[in-house]
């Protein structure tokens, strides 16, 4: 039975295809629902009132944020910044970073772990101890296998992966002795529920929820809040780079503005962690995360389905 309590409401994602299947021509017509539980009321166990336009629930002074030239990263920034943190951003891209303003920008590769490290220190330097890492590096392009250069498949699993790797080993043992620090690391639910043509970013953003799961229970009691947050697709710029290859589902959503704002995943990842939430599977999300965990055929059945011409 669903709770019936007044801080919460019931909501329904649902999604139906109508294709014809079989020799025959038999149509076959069906539609999931994911029944879930919300809240409706957000309050952090504090007592505080989690008005994420206005404050975002960080208690500690220096934020780090790594790909924060566009994208989730720069929206955590900019929110961040206005609730009077000491933010540095850092990205590989100089140029993404030369408009921000009221925060303190580092050009820095996450694959070099050289520059992670100097990256580190000088923010320490700079703003002092890091007491939040939102970490949002990624690159997304797509195809197929086949289609694609070696290199640039590796290089994915460079930036997206090892790129967290290195953030989140240089980052951790300062927050470690000091026994407090968020960790905040943005995966994907294509990490969970796979895609053909995103064959590179599924393997790298799977290698990403696992690590940051295991993280989360290797350093369990240690003072930290880490979480995991693997979205659907998001309304950034990330997506432009599988415009063009990338699955027809994927395509056809952005196009039809079948898309998650970037502000509401970043409440969501707010109130998520400030209820001890670990794994963030927000709205659509939730539902393939369910499907592909309960029956992976039928989670390959629907995206074959879904990504027919």
């Amino acid at each position: 039975a669903r709770p019936q309590h007044k801080n919460f409401r019931p909501y329904v994602r649902s999604v139906s295809w109508s294709r014809p299947t079989g020799s025959l021509g038999v149509r076959a017509r069906w539609v999931i629902k994911l029944v879930a539980v919300e809240p409706a009321i957000r309050r952090s166990p504090r007592g505080a009132d989690l008005c994420f336009h206005e404050r975002v629930t960080f208690h500690g002074r220096v934020a780090l944020i790594t790909g924060g030239g566009s994208g989730l990263g720069r929206r955590a920034a900019e929110r961040l910044a206005a609730g009077g943190a000491s933010v540095a951003v850092a990205d590989r891209d100089a140029g993404a970073l030369a408009d921000l303003a009221g925060v303190t920008t580092y050009p820095c590769d996450v694959t070099d772990q050289a520059q992670v490290a100097e990256l580190v220190d000088r923010v320490t330097a700079d703003l002092g101890p890091i007491d939040r890492l939102v970490h949002t590096a990624a690159i997304m392009p797509a195809g197929r296998v086949v289609d694609q250069p070696t290199d640039r498949i590796l290089d994915v699993m460079r930036v997206n992966y090892f790129g967290t790797v290195t953030v989140t080993r240089a980052v951790l043992p300062g927050m470690l002795d000091r026994r407090r620090g968020d960790v905040i690391v943005f995966g994907s639910i294509t990490g969970y529920a796979y895609s053909t043509r995103m064959a590179a970013y599924c393997a790298s953003k799977a290698a990403v929820n696992a690590y940051v799961e295991i993280l989360t229970h290797e350093y369990a009691g240690s003072g930290l809040r880490f979480l995991l947050v693997a979205p659907s697709s998001v309304r950034t710029p990330l997506l432009d780079q599988a415009m063009a290859q990338g699955p027809k589902a994927f395509t056809r959503s952005v196009r039809g503005g079948r898309i998650a704002d970037p502000d509401a995943i970043l409440e969501r990842a707010e109130a998520a962690l400030e209820r001890g939430i670990t794994v963030l599977t927000p709205g659509e999300a939730r539902m393939f995360y369910l499907i592909r965990r309960l029956s992976p055929n039928l989670a390959w059945w629907i995206m074959d389905l879904v990504n027919r011409d």
